[in-house]
């Protein structure tokens, strides 16, 4: 049987007090970081399979780990196009189950290819941010999606934004980054039936509570 899962824990009390100075700074500032090769390899297969799909509208599955989600998101969306991406091949690599014609798992850089997407006019029905991958020390805030430079293009891409973790705190920064540009969202306690993820089911056995923000970009 899999270990419990341990809550997380931080030096951080609450919202960082330095959350608003850096979303707006990312917000009026371009990120200029040079963009791996791989990562444009993997944006060019991605461009060129999206083509095949005809006229699917697309959903984003970000952090996609082994791809469980992604092809979970995928046979619950058969009229979709469904990308899932993830930095590492090594996860990647470790899903088996027979994959939906509908889904794309690919490895890239998301501080890339989001940019790409981004450039590329891109346009979602829906994006999913599942892995919780909170970087819960003060001195990460610019780990975190919403404290990082890339987040004005993730954004940019639209749809209806879903983001699920087990830190709270996680969650209601990231709210406050969306207000800062402009977007409301709601956030909640969810119970989980169906795990999307296996961060998921191994929070739901160690009694830990799931959170849920939802927005429309």
């Amino acid at each position: 049987m899999d270990a419990l899962s341990r809550s997380v824990t931080s030096n951080q009390e609450g919202i960082h007090k330095n959350l608003e100075v850096t979303v707006l700074k990312h917000r009026r500032s371009l990120f200029a970081k040079p963009i791996s090769e791989h990562s444009v390899q993997a944006f060019e297969q991605a461009q060129r399979w999206r083509e095949q799909q005809g006229e699917r509208p697309l959903i984003f599955d970000a952090c996609c780990g082994v791809g469980q989600s992604s092809r979970l998101i995928a046979e619950a969306h058969p009229a979709s196009a469904v990308i899932g991406v993830d930095k590492s091949a090594h996860r990647l690599g470790k899903e088996h189950e027979a994959r939906p014609d509908n889904l794309l798992l690919l490895r890239a850089d998301l501080n890339d290819f989001y940019r790409l997407a981004r450039d590329a006019q891109w346009r979602l029905q829906k994006h999913y941010i599942l892995y919780p991958n909170p970087w819960p020390k003060s001195a990460h805030l610019g780990r975190r999606w919403h404290g990082a430079p890339v987040f004005p293009a993730m954004l940019a891409l639209g749809g209806e934004l879903e983001l699920r973790t087990n830190w709270r705190l996680y969650a209601l920064e990231f709210q406050q980054a969306l207000q800062l540009h402009g977007f409301e969202s709601a956030l909640a306690p969810m119970s989980v039936s169906a795990p999307l993820t296996p961060f998921e089911a191994k929070y739901d056995r160690s009694g830990q509570q799931i959170w849920r923000l939802s927005a429309s970009l």
